[in-house]
C-alpha cells in the first residue's frame, strides 16, 4: 500500500489538488511536503495532531517533511474556521509561542533521520525582512480580488455580522508566499493542511504554477469532530493540549481511553500508526465485546506514547490503576493529583490526627462514604473499607500523619470503586 493509499484508509484525505497526477509525482520518487502551525497559543492541541502525525506518516514512507511555525502568520490570524476576528499578539508573545510550539512539533518528527530529516521553519523569517511594497509588487499583482473573495473562509466572515479585516483578509496571500517560498527554497512540492485551509492552500498552488510554472499540490485532510458534529479536542475543563504542564499525561490518556464507541475505530485509524490488519482486530474485538474496551485502551496508549514518551506512558497507566484499586508504590504526586482529581475530595484538619490519631470509623463519615459510625464499623468488619488501597478491617484502628500519602493525603475506599481523598488543612 502506498502512502497515499494509507491516507485514504485511514480517512485522511478530503481534497487534493489532482490526485492522479501526485499519485504519478509520488510514485516516482521522495517529495518534499510541508504543514503549517500558527502559534496563537503557547501550546498546540490535539486538533493539530493530523498534520504533524501526517508529515511523520510520509517522512517513514521515505518522504522530507517541514514543519512551520507561523512567526509572522501568527501576527495577522487565520480567518478561516473563525466568526470573528482574533486578538492580536504582540511580538514577545508570538516569540514565547514560536519557542513552545518548536518543542512540541519536534516531539512526532525525526529530524537526525540519516537520508530524509526533518526541518523545522519559521516563516518570519523571511517575511519579516519583505517591505509591503515589494510583496505587494512581486506577489499582491498575482492574486484576482474576485478569487480572493470567493473563498470560504473570506465569504463566509463577509456575509456575517463582524466582517473581516483586511488584515486577515491578506492572510492568504502570506501562506501563499509560505508555499511559493518554499517551493523556491526547498523545493517543497506538496503542502497539507485541514480542510478549512483548502482555499489557503490552493492560493499558494496557483501562484506558484503563475510565478514559477512549476507543479505543486495540495492536500487537506478532514477536520475531526465528535458524533454530535461537535469540535473535537475540547472538554469540560476546556482544550487538551500537547504541553504536559497544560493537560497531564494522565488526563491525556484518560480523554482518548474515554472516546465514543462510534468513534473509537476511525480514531484508531487517524491518530495511530497501528497497522492495517491490527486496527481491524481491534475493530473486530470491540464489536464482539465493547465492554472490554480493548480498542479505547489501544488508541489512548499509542497516542499518549507518540505525543509523551513510552516514560509518562508506563506512569500514566499505574496511575490508572489507581481507581482499580492498584498499589501507590511508585505513584508521584502529580500523577496522584490527577486522579484524585476524579473523585469527591474534603478537608480535614491536620489537629485531628495528631497523636495518638483519628478513628478510621470518623474519618470514613467525615469522607462520606458512610452516613453513621454504625454503618462504618459494619463496613469496617466486612473487610469493605480500604486506606490508601490497602484493606482495613479493625474497627478499632485510628489513622495519624504516619499515614498520610505525600505528607497531605488519605486515599479511602468503599467496597470496589467508591472512593473519596480527604486533604489535610491548617
Amino acid at each position: 500500500m502506498t502512502i497515499l493509499e494509507d491516507l485514504q484508509w485511514r480517512g485522511l484525505l478530503a481534497d487534493c489538488t489532482d490526485l492522479a497526477a501526485l499519485t504519478q509525482r509520488v510514485a516516482s520518487g521522495p517529495v518534499t511536503l510541508y504543514c503549517g502551525f500558527d502559534p496563537t497559543g503557547d501550546s498546540l492541541h490535539v486538533g493539530h495532531l493530523m498534520g504533524q502525525l501526517t508529515l511523520r506518516r510520509f517522512q517513514l514512507a521515505g518522504h522530507h517533511p517541514i514543519a512551520l511555525a507561523g512567526g509572522a502568520t501568527g501576527m495577522v490570524g487565520d480567518p478561516s474556521g473563525k466568526s470573528a476576528e482574533r486578538n492580536l499578539l504582540t511580538r514577545e508573545q508570538l516569540a514565547h509561542n514560536v519557542a513552545s510550539i518548536k518543542g512540541q512539533l519536534a516531539r512526532l518528527l525525526d529530524f537526525n533521520a540519516a537520508s530524509n530529516p526533518a526541518r523545522l521553519v519559521d516563516n518570519a523569517e523571511w517575511t519579516a525582512p519583505l517591505s509591503y511594497l515589494d510583496f505587494l509588487r512581486d506577489i499582491g499583482k498575482y492574486f484576482s480580488l474576485n478569487v480572493m473573495l470567493a473563498k470560504d473562509s473570506v465569504r463566509s466572515r463577509m456575509e456575517g455580522d463582524s466582517g473581516i479585516s483586511y488584515t486577515e483578509f491578506s492572510y492568504q496571500l502570506l501562506q501563499a508566499f509560505d508555499f511559493y517560498h518554499l517551493r523556491t527554497t526547498h523545493q517543497c512540492e506538496l503542502q497539507i493542511g485541514g480542510s478549512d485551509q483548502w482555499g489557503n492552500i490552493t492560493a499558494g498552488t496557483d501562484l506558484i504554477r503563475k510565478k514559477l510554472g512549476e507543479p505543486a499540490w495540495g492536500w487537506t485532510f478532514p477536520l475531526i469532530t465528535k458524533s454530535d458534529g461537535t469540535k473535537f479536542g475540547k472538554t469540560e475543563g476546556g482544550a487538551v493540549w500537547l504541553d504536559p504542564q497544560r493537560t497531564s499525561p494522565y488526563k491525556f490518556y484518560q480523554f482518548f481511553v474515554n472516546t465514543e464507541d462510534a468513534k473509537v475505530g476511525e480514531y484508531l485509524r487517524k491518530f495511530t500508526f497501528l497497522s492495517r490488519p491490527e486496527i481491524e482486530e481491534l475493530e473486530a474485538k470491540h464489536a464482539a465485546n465493547p465492554g472490554a474496551r480493548d480498542a479505547h485502551k489501544a488508541l489512548a496508549r499509542a497516542v499518549t506514547a507518540l505525543v509523551h514518551g513510552t516514560d509518562a506512558l508506563n506512569a500514566t497507566l499505574k496511575a490508572s490503576e489507581i481507581l482499580f484499586g492498584g498499589a501507590l508504590d511508585g505513584i508521584t504526586e502529580e500523577i496522584f493529583q490527577d486522579v484524585v482529581g476524579e473523585v469527591p475530595t474534603k478537608d480535614v484538619e491536620a489537629a485531628r490526627l495528631a497523636a495518638p490519631g483519628a478513628s478510621l470509623t470518623d474519618l470514613i463519615v467525615h469522607a462520606g462514604l458512610a452516613p453513621s459510625k454504625g454503618q462504618a464499623r459494619k463496613d469496617l468488619e466486612g473487610g469493605g473499607i480500604y486506606l490508601n488501597n490497602a484493606r482495613a478491617g479493625e474497627i478499632t484502628r485510628t489513622v495519624t500523619v504516619s499515614d498520610l500519602l505525600f505528607g497531605k493525603y488519605l486515599l479511602l475506599r468503599k467496597g470496589k470503586r467508591t472512593y473519596a481523598v480527604l486533604r489535610v488543612s491548617g
